[in-house]
């Protein structure tokens, strides 16, 4: 078995299988599965890594549906900085993603949105569930200009890129679109949550404090203590809330996160009286 098939056995062992979604000319992967509500899991630099597969894992396990859309990388291969910085390399090119531009979401959450549409059209139900990570992680705040969206979660939102003041506190989203998410948070009674390390430098504390002052009551923050000397012995170079520094410990804080992550799927994903437990 060569590399690729490697690769590719680990997302089948997961019950995730290779299908294909086209949206205004452009066809790209998404690999699914489970049943249930939907939830679109997408991947952080540098692509569907295997602690993203094992998170969809738990998703699948905890009654889900799950689509993974390859936006980046190999599926299945493990991180390493080589592929870390190929992956940041053709984002910084591409036009699919804005990683600097402030009040402009990145224009492949057209596309994205087109998914949840379709996740939604299929499976029925209140809407869809989005967790966007890092690079991909305010992608989720994006998408709830869809109505579709209905339980967003921004896991270490990383864009846009922290380069000045302004920009730490940017949440890479039009004006007129803030207005239709801030809306819908208020009229729907929708959460926006959001999780991040303390010490994060890719996404700062500012950023959570100005989606506070947009969403108020509607942004649940999980804000995990990372400083050096934090009673966990977390790193304070820990960026992957639900994937790459997950601690699978009951009391672990990433362990909550994960928690709340699911709290917030089932209040807003589960019909009452489904098939699906809460």
């Amino acid at each position: 078995m060569n590399p690729a098939q490697a690769h590719e056995q680990l997302l089948f062992d997961a019950g995730l299988h290779k299908t294909e979604h086209s949206y205004q000319g452009a066809a790209r992967d998404v690999y699914r599965g489970g049943d249930g509500p939907p939830v679109l899991v997408l991947s952080e630099i540098p692509g569907i890594t295997p602690p993203t597969i094992a998170l969809c894992r738990r998703l699948i396990g905890a009654g889900y549906s799950v689509l993974v859309p390859q936006l980046m990388g190999q599926p299945g291969r493990a991180i390493s900085v080589s592929a870390s910085l190929q992956v940041v390399a053709r984002a910084c090119v591409s036009h699919e993603f804005a990683l600097f531009a402030t009040r402009q979401a990145s224009p492949i959450t057209e596309w994205l949105r087109s998914l949840a549409r379709a996740a939604h059209a299929q499976h029925g139900g209140p809407g869809v569930g989005v967790i966007g990570m890092c690079l991909t992680g305010n992608f989720a705040l994006a998408m709830m200009v869809d109505a579709a969206v209905v339980a967003p979660v921004l896991s270490q939102p990383s864009l846009p890129v922290v380069w000045s003041r302004a920009s730490a506190c940017a949440l890479g989203i039009s004006d007129a679109d803030l207005t239709v998410v801030k809306a819908r948070a208020k009229t729907e009674d929708l959460s926006v949550l959001g999780l991040r390390f303390t010490a994060d430098p890719l996404v700062p504390g500012a950023r959570f404090r100005r989606l506070r002052e947009e969403l108020g009551d509607n942004f649940i923050a999980v804000e995990i203590d990372s400083r050096r000397g934090n009673p966990q012995g977390i790193k304070p170079w820990a960026h992957s809330v639900l994937t790459h520094d997950f601690v699978d410990r009951p009391g672990h804080p990433t362990r909550a996160a994960l928690d709340a992550v699911l709290a917030l799927f089932a209040r807003k994903l589960i019909v009452r009286n489904s098939s699906v437990a809460e």
